[in-house]
């Protein structure tokens, strides 16, 4: 199939993207005339529009993105190299070139691959180093001087890598590789019926809503006044994925749980505002009745005492005070019934949304909070069918520990794990692959399980306690005789 075919594989205006440079992310939207910096670098997004994803632009003058062009990376210049690195001193007198004559070159226009050239030319030292210490030499050079971007497509991996990478704090530190346990311990496809309590700025949700595709449903259980969805937005998400998204507030789970929820206890605004609302105009017409009526009078001595001019002023300030007076109530009730509209709008999606979780059939839950974990799980399992796994995030083990503990005593669940992911990056290149020095602390901890019905066992057990204590008629008989 030919790439025109497919839209989705090309960039187009509104779209969220995501800039990357080496290791380095930024998820942005494409706007026409939008000035975006990106690594101390400033540049206009109008250029990529109709590329393909995963194109690589170089930073013009004044702003302007183009395709880069496929040159070769080494030349014959660059093919000489020493058989070690001993002699080599860094006094900072290898280098010809000074910052003057570099500035000068970026003032005329060059690219930031001939820069690099003449560097490489004007470096005495250069041709003596090995051919591994040579590659990582352009390789900074590049990373310094060539204004070089990649527009990615958002996926999970990439978000998950971003958010870790420049604000860790925003999603509990979340490390991508624990995200992916995640998903594949809470067993997360298409068709699922899914409760997720986080706070991660949505990044857990969006994960969640990739993996499903849009089928199925999920509900997103979350504090305070309304849920956070930054990183949700930045997966750019087609609009038929939200129909089957609910909300519902932590607040009033206990109420659902007890059965004493009902849709007069949700959040809204009062019934009487409009009559409120009514009874203010009223008494404000009254007050402006009464001024009009002081006025009046004061007119009329004025008129008395004035020449016919003012009275025909008079007259055109009354009618434009009026009109204001009509305008301004005519919004006022159109921001009304606009309120009432939307409280209308959310009273009934969060009634199908209580409707949803009494029916206690959901196929999976995932908890990523900064929240202790142990009330929020031994609640929200009243909500998941039996057989069903859940998964808990925390980025310390003790409240897991805890939580552990607290479910061992209750019952009703099965194959509980604690658990901590270990990464670490590898390089891989040709006779040099070894761990990466720098390498992550840790990233957060996994308690998962399944659940079962609990009222089952507890029956089986106790039936089976009572066959013991009663034994048969006829082992009493044996039992006897054997005694005399």
């Amino acid at each position: 199939m030919e790439e025109s075919a497919k839209p989705g594989l090309r960039i187009r205006e509104g779209d969220c993207v995501v800039l990357k440079r080496d290791e380095v992310f930024k998820a942005v939207l494409v706007l026409r005339r939008r000035k975006v910096i990106f690594e101390k670098q400033w540049f206009y997004l109008d250029n990529a529009i109709g590329h393909i994803y995963g194109t690589t632009f170089e930073v013009s003058s004044g702003g302007s993105l183009q395709p880069k062009e496929k040159m070769e990376e080494t030349t014959t210049d660059t093919k000489e190299a020493g058989t070690d690195n001993r002699n080599i001193v860094d006094d900072g007198k290898s280098q010809k070139l000074t910052h003057d004559d570099i500035k000068a070159l970026k003032d005329k226009g060059i690219k930031g691959q001939e820069i690099v050239q003449q560097l490489i030319e004007n470096s005495t030292t250069f041709r003596g180093k090995t051919e591994f210490a040579q590659d990582k030499y352009i390789k900074k050079k590049k990373k310094k001087y060539e204004a070089v971007i990649t527009i990615v497509k958002p996926s999970t991996r990439i978000l998950s890598t971003m958010y870790y990478a420049r604000e860790p704090g925003k999603i509990n530190h979340l490390r991508y590789d624990t995200l992916a346990q995640m998903l594949t311990l809470g067993n997360i496809r298409a068709g699922n019926k899914m409760i997720v309590m986080e706070t991660c700025a949505g990044l857990v949700l969006g994960a969640i809503m990739e993996r499903m595709g849009g089928y199925g449903s999920i509900i997103q259980m979350y504090p305070g006044g309304g849920p956070v969805r930054a990183a949700t937005s930045c997966f750019g998400f087609p609009e038929f994925f939200f129909n089957t998204l609910y909300e519902f507030p932590l607040s009033k789970v206990d109420s659902l749980v007890s059965g004493t929820f009902s849709s007069e206890t949700l959040p809204s605004e009062p019934e009487y505002n409009v009559p409120v609302e009514e009874e203010r105009n009223g008494s404000l017409d009254e007050k402006q009745t009464l001024t009009q009526e002081t006025e009046e009078e004061s007119s009329t001595e004025a008129v008395m005492e004035s020449n016919e001019t003012e009275e025909q002023e008079t007259m055109d300030l009354a009618a434009e005070d009026t009109e204001y007076k009509e305008t301004k109530e005519k919004g006022n009730k159109e921001n009304i019934r606009e309120k009432q509209r939307k409280q209308q709008e959310r009273r009934r999606k969060l009634v199908e949304t209580a409707a949803l979780l009494e029916e206690k059939n959901a196929d999976g839950l995932i908890v990523a909070s900064r929240f202790h974990p142990t009330p929020l799980l031994l609640s929200l399992l009243e909500f998941v069918a039996p057989s069903r796994p859940f998964v808990v995030y925390c980025q310390y083990k003790e409240p897991l520990l805890e939580c552990y503990t607290k479910l061992r005593e209750k019952g009703g669940v099965i194959n509980l794990k604690l658990s901590e992911t270990w990464l670490r990056n590898y390089q891989v290149l040709p006779d040099r692959s070894h761990p990466k020095l720098t390498m992550s602390g840790g990233g957060g901890y996994l308690l998962s399980g399944i659940t079962v019905t609990a009222e089952k066992v507890q029956s089986d057990a106790s039936s089976l306690e009572g066959q013991k204590m009663e034994e048969p008629t006829s082992k009493k008989r044996k039992l006897q005789e054997l005694h005399c």
